[in-house]
């Protein structure tokens, strides 16, 4: 016996043991990383597939993302738990500990789980879909995907912007495309000692010679108040919403060129500086 009391035999088996232990281990271990590579491959393969087939059972556009991301992530959640049953971990236990989990996960993470909802609830009511044009308090673009946490919009000058979801469904939405037509309103001044009936005419034959304008509602110009030195007219029509911008830039050229064609002027804002000069300045000099 050596001095810590044990034979080289029984020295021996507990080496044995020991090797055995972590040859075992070691090959749990190998085939746990070989499973979550696996399956995480697996995952993001279902994902595509599952977005195909959506797409071949003409799903809206709106519902494939969030549907792919749901779909993924219950294939990683199988994934982690093959990989915990590797370690001997039983199923009872790993329901349990991922239920334990997610009660301390979601406590930990109240905003991002009412992103989730947030998410869901977007897509089932739909208050806008993929390629709308949308403003919520100032967060403005359109829409490219509505992911499971945030969704993603182009700003107007190609920018790309990440909002959370929660944040747009708690914020009044503005959806500029959800109507195949918008009305425009111009206003334009017209000076006060010109022919206001005259304008009004020019602008009304303006709207009308516009394939773009829509007949009904019916387009027309209006005096709207009394400014300052001149009388404010409203130009307004109805026209399509894809159509709106370009129309709305041209009418703002063409608007000038009609009413001065018809003998009236557009006032422009002016300032008159007048220097008064007094006799004690006078005598300075």
């Amino acid at each position: 016996m050596n001095w810590w009391g044990m034979d080289a035999a029984r020295w021996q088996g507990i080496w044995q043991v020991f090797t055995e232990t972590l040859v075992r281990q070691g090959l749990n271990l190998v085939l746990a990383v070989l499973i979550l590579l696996v399956g995480w491959w697996v995952a993001g393969r279902a994902r595509r597939a599952a977005e195909r087939l959506f797409e071949r059972w003409g799903v809206d556009v709106t519902v494939r993302p969030m549907m792919g991301s749901i779909v993924l992530w219950v294939f990683r959640i199988v994934t982690l738990v093959l990989v915990l049953s590797q370690f001997g971990v039983q199923t009872a236990s790993i329901i349990a500990i991922l239920g334990a989990a997610g009660l301390a996960i979601g406590l930990a993470l109240q905003g991002t789980l009412q992103n989730i909802a947030a998410g869901i609830m977007i897509v089932i009511l739909r208050p806008f879909r993929v390629g709308d044009y949308i403003d919520a308090e100032g967060t403005a673009g359109t829409v490219r995907e509505i992911g499971l946490f945030m969704t993603e919009l182009t700003m107007l000058d190609g920018v790309c912007l990440h909002v959370p979801n929660n944040k747009l469904w708690g914020s009044p939405i503005i959806n500029y495309s959800a109507n195949p037509t918008r009305r425009l309103d111009i206003e334009v001044g017209v000076h006060q000692h010109d022919d206001i009936g005259g304008a009004i005419t020019a602008l009304r034959t303006l709207l009308r010679d516009d394939p773009r304008v829509l007949d009904e509602p019916a387009p027309d110009v209006m005096v709207m108040r009394y400014a300052e030195g001149a009388i404010i007219l409203n130009v307004r029509c109805w026209i399509a919403t894809s159509e709106f911008w370009p129309v709305r830039f041209e009418m703002n050229r063409r608007i000038k060129e009609v009413v001065e064609q018809a003998g009236c002027s557009i006032p422009l804002p002016l300032r008159e500086l007048r220097v008064v000069e007094t006799a004690r300045n006078a005598a300075a000099r």
